[in-house]
């Protein structure tokens, strides 16, 4: 994480997490967001923010009804894990203004070219270009503009850490470049927020191995009744093998979920009876009565909060009220510094000296979602020049990096396999701005 002046080192650090309203809270939910949230927010010296991602559910859905049943469904789940309002920010996103205002300022600084690499937004793209469809066919620009409502959710509250799965660290980097590209243009505003991923749990797998996802059908609802949940166990997917031959852990559905309800011994005499050839039968029954011990105190408060949706409500207009006491005094300090300003608070123009002042293009390595390694050359305005393919090994990207930044030009031909194609009307930024890092004048500096 990038350096923090001292007073933001002794800052209370804050963590915020959402969940979005398009359905039944279920167990993947559960591990990966509702209990490490609930877990942080007890924490000494940390401020968590939680909300309700119903603007995001508008992308995916056009069901109002079923919106407005989730939102009651996911705070309910969220109050019966333990989550106390009193500790926390815990809010609806709609009910923050805020959040789209900033979103459009965010807008204004992010290259198009970030956007068109998002997962998302390439997986609709990649589906259409098989199917031989228009590339952007049924592709709304909010399924686009995704990344930038997620960036504003995370930049609002100046969040130090974010809880995800895996699949989502490739949103929290676009944040992280937004910051900085705000900043640097603006000023110091924004703090660079952090991925926080519980390894062992970030991807829950679903009834047929592959992740729990609604957009699967493959999910165990969170508070399902008990003999209900039974069921949907032994419905897991599992293999032939019959009871006395030994079974795989790796690649087991049934144990990656017994896993991350159990503890450390129950995850090591699990696999000691998998070796031990246990029958699937048994295995699924012992993932049943471990699930039902944690879920079934939380069930009963669950039921309860459903039939009392106005006290809900109550305590999400609470949380509102107290994350705009802190997204209203910042939004007028972001329109300040784009210039959206009262007239008659004219500032002078910047001196001649600053505006003269020269910033070199800089590199920036990352690792995405598939585990492989990447870098991008961004210019002095954070516009983007350059995208790396992936690497095996962050070793490989850097050595590629390191030619970039000693041949120059020159070393473009030599790794354009390894290089995404670079536009007509971006090679001549991309070629000056090599020569800048190869042959840095006196005046520059980063």
């Amino acid at each position: 994480m990038t350096a923090m002046t001292n007073k933001q080192n002794s800052a209370p650090q804050r963590f915020l997490t959402g969940i979005t309203t398009t359905g039944t809270p279920h167990l993947g939910n559960y591990v990966g967001s509702i209990r490490p949230s609930v877990a942080a927010s007890t924490g000494v010296g940390a401020e968590s923010f939680y909300f309700l991602a119903d603007y995001h559910a508008l992308i995916k859905c056009d069901e109002p009804a079923r919106i407005q049943q989730s939102t009651l469904e996911i705070a309910a789940s969220w109050l019966a894990a333990g989550l106390d309002p009193e500790r926390v920010t815990f809010y609806r996103q709609s009910d923050i203004p805020e959040i789209p205002e900033l979103t459009w300022l965010l807008t204004c600084v992010t290259a198009k070219g970030v956007l068109n690499r998002a997962h998302a937004y390439k997986a609709s793209v990649d589906k259409n270009t098989a199917a031989g469809n228009d590339p952007d066919a049924d592709v709304s620009a909010g399924l686009f503009m995704y990344p930038v409502l997620m960036g504003a959710d995370i930049l609002m509250f100046k969040a130090h850490h974010v809880p995800v799965g895996r699949d989502q660290i490739q949103h929290i980097e676009m944040a992280r470049d937004m910051a900085q590209r705000f900043n640097h243009l603006y000023g110091e505003h924004f703090v660079l927020p952090q991925a926080l991923i519980e390894e062992s749990v970030a991807l829950l797998p679903g009834l047929d191995g592959r992740k729990m996802s609604k957009s699967y059908d493959n999910t165990i609802p969170l508070f399902t009744p008990r003999e209900q949940l039974k069921k949907l166990i032994a419905g897991i997917v599992t293999d032939s093998r019959a009871p006395g031959e030994p079974k795989e852990v790796d690649g087991s559905a049934l144990f990656q979920i017994y896993q991350a309800f159990a503890s450390d011994q129950e995850t090591t005499d699990l696999r000691k009876a998998y070796a031990d050839g246990i029958g699937w039968g048994e295995a699924k029954q012992l993932l049943f009565e471990r699930i039902d011990r944690e879920v079934a105190p939380m069930r009963a408060r669950y039921q309860a909060l459903l039939q009392d949706p106005a006290k809900i409500e109550s305590i999400l207009l609470a949380g509102a009220e107290k994350a705009r006491k802190l997204a209203l005094p910042f939004i007028r300090d972001l329109r300040h510094a784009v210039g959206l300003r009262p007239l008659a608070s004219r500032q002078a123009p910047a001196s001649p000296q600053r505006i003269a002042k020269t910033v070199l293009p800089v590199f920036k390595q990352y690792r995405e979602a598939d585990g492989r390694f990447h870098f991008k050359l961004l210019d002095a305005q954070g516009r983007l020049l350059l995208q790396s393919l992936g690497f095996d090994s962050p070793r490989d990207a850097a050595q590629a990096v390191k030619m970039l930044q000693t041949q120059g030009a020159a070393a473009l031909a030599g790794l354009q396999s390894r290089l995404e194609p670079v536009a007509d009307e971006t090679s001549l930024a991309l070629a000056s701005a090599l020569q800048q890092l190869t042959e840095p004048g006196p005046e520059t500096g980063q």
